[in-house]
C-alpha cells in the first residue's frame, strides 16, 4: 500500500476517533440532566437556588475555554485532548456528590470549566481533519454529540426509573465513558506546534473574525436553548396540551436535530455552508411562525421540528468557520463557543421574562426574528466555503501514531 493510502487510512481513522469523543462528550450531558430533579432533592434546593447553581456551568465554561489553545499547545493535540476530555467525564460524579448550594454552584463550575476546555480541543481537532479530508464532516461530528446526548439521556432516564441513587449511576457512567473516551483518543491526530510557534496567550479577547462568526451561532443558540427548555411549557400552556405530548415535542425536537446534523454535511459539501445557512434560517423562520400562530398542538410541534431542522448544523459551521478564519484556531472556537454558550443561558431565563411581562407567544416571535437573522448573515460564515484555510504552523502527522 502507497503512502498516500496509507495516509488516507489514517485521516479516516481520526475522523472516527474524534467523531467518537464527540458522542462520549455528549453522553455526559445526556447523563447530568437526567437526573436534575434527584440532585435538587438532595440538596434541597428551590427552583431558584438550582437555577443559579446551574448557571455556573456557562461560567466555569466561559472562564476555562480561553485556556484549551495553551494546553493543546504545551502537550499536543492527543495528550491534551485525552487529559481534557478525562477530567469532563470524571467531572461527572461531582454534582451528585454535593452536599448544598455552595457545594453544588463548585461542583457545576468545575464541570463546566471541563465541559467548555474538552469542546474547544475537540471541535479544533475536527476543524483539522476537515482540513484534510478537504469537505464538511464538522456537522456529522456534532451530529455524533447529539446522539450520544440521546444515547446518555436514555441510560439516565432508565436509571431513574429504576430508582437508582445518582451517585452510584453517575460513578458507573463517569467510568464507562472515561474509558470509550480514552480509547478513542488513542487514533484521533497528534498535532505539534513548530519549534518557532509562540505559545497562545492564557487569556485573550476572542478575534473579530470569531466575534461575527459567534453572533450567527448566537442566534442559533438562542433559538435551541428556548425550543428545548420552553416548547413542552408552550404546548401545555398555551394549547393546553397533555403532559405525554408536551414532552414528545422536546423529544422531537432533539430527534430532528440529530438526524440533521448526521445528514447535514451532504448538504453542506452539496451547496456550501452560506447557503446551506441561508435556507437554515429560512426553514427556521418559517417554523416559528407556525409556533406563534398555532392554534392546534400539531401545528406547533411542526414548527418546532422545522425550527430544529433550520439551525441544526449553523454551530457545527461556526465551529468550522472559526477554525479556517484564522491562524489559531484554538483561539478561535473558543471565542466563538464562549459567545454561543451564553446565548445558551440568557435564551432560556430571556424567553421566560418576555413570557411574564407578555406571553409566550411573543417570546417565540422573539425567537421567530433571531432565526431569520440565520439568512440575514450567514455570509459571514464565507471564510471557510473560500477554502480560506490559512497555513498553519503546526507539525501534523497525516497518519496518527496508533500508539498511546
Amino acid at each position: 500500500m502507497s503512502d498516500t493510502s496509507h495516509a488516507r487510512d489514517g485521516v479516516r481513522r481520526a475522523r472516527y476517533a474524534v467523531a467518537a469523543v464527540f458522542a462520549v462528550h455528549g453522553a455526559v450531558t445526556g447523563s447530568f440532566a437526567t437526573r436534575v430533579p434527584w440532585i435538587q432533592e438532595h440538596t434541597s434546593l428551590g427552583a431558584g437556588q438550582l437555577g443559579f447553581a446551574l448557571a455556573f456551568t456557562a461560567f466555569g465554561a466561559s472562564c476555562a475555554m480561553p485556556l484549551a489553545g495553551r494546553v493543546s499547545h504545551r502537550y499536543g493535540s492527543r495528550t491534551a485532548l485525552r487529559g481534557l476530555l478525562a477530567l469532563w467525564t470524571l467531572s461527572l460524579v461531582l454534582p451528585a456528590l454535593a452536599p448544598n448550594l455552595a457545594g453544588l454552584c463548585l461542583a457545576m463550575f468545575t464541570y463546566g470549566a471541563t465541559a467548555g476546555m474538552a469542546d474547544v480541543a475537540m471541535n479544533a481537532l475536527g476543524v483539522e481533519v476537515e482540513r484534510l479530508l478537504g469537505k464538511s464532516i464538522m456537522s456529522g461530528l456534532h451530529g455524533m454529540w447529539s446522539a450520544g446526548a440521546l444515547i446518555g439521556s436514555a441510560a439516565g432516564t432508565l436509571a431513574a426509573h429504576l430508582g437508582a441513587d445518582a451517585r452510584l449511576h453517575f460513578a458507573l457512567a463517569s467510568a464507562v465513558l472515561t474509558l470509550l473516551g480514552f480509547m478513542a483518543c488513542r487514533w484521533v491526530l497528534d498535532l505539534q506546534p513548530a519549534e518557532d510557534e509562540e505559545p497562545p496567550p492564557r487569556f485573550a479577547l476572542p478575534p473579530r473574525s470569531a466575534l461575527l462568526i459567534g453572533a450567527v451561532g448566537f442566534c442559533a443558540v438562542f433559538a435551541e436553548g428556548a425550543s428545548l427548555d420552553w416548547s413542552a411549557v408552550f404546548l401545555r400552556d398555551r394549547l393546553d396540551s397533555s403532559a405525554g405530548l408536551a414532552a414528545a415535542s422536546t423529544t422531537g425536537f432533539m430527534l430532528t436535530m440529530a438526524v440533521a446534523r448526521i445528514a447535514g454535511d451532504a448538504v453542506v459539501n452539496r451547496f456550501g455552508a452560506v447557503r446551506t445557512v441561508r435556507a437554515g434560517g429560512v426553514l427556521a423562520g418559517l417554523g416559528g411562525l407556525l409556533i406563534v400562530l398555532a392554534g392546534h398542538p400539531a401545528v406547533a410541534m411542526a414548527g418546532f421540528a422545522l425550527t430544529g431542522l433550520g439551525i441544526a448544523v449553523v454551530v457545527p459551521l461556526c465551529f468550522a468557520a472559526a477554525g479556517h478564519a484564522g491562524p489559531n484556531p484554538s483561539q478561535a472556537i473558543a471565542g466563538v463557543a464562549t459567545i454561543t454558550y451564553t446565548s445558551g443561558l440568557i435564551a432560556p431565563s430571556l424567553i421566560g421574562g418576555v413570557a411574564q411581562a407578555t406571553s409566550l407567544t411573543v417570546s417565540f416571535g422573539v425567537v421567530t426574528a433571531l432565526a431569520c437573522g440565520l439568512t440575514v448573515f450567514a455570509g459571514v460564515l464565507r471564510t471557510a466555503e473560500r477554502g480560506g484555510r490559512p497555513e498553519v504552523s503546526r507539525q501534523a502527522a497525516a497518519v496518527p501514531d496508533p500508539r498511546p
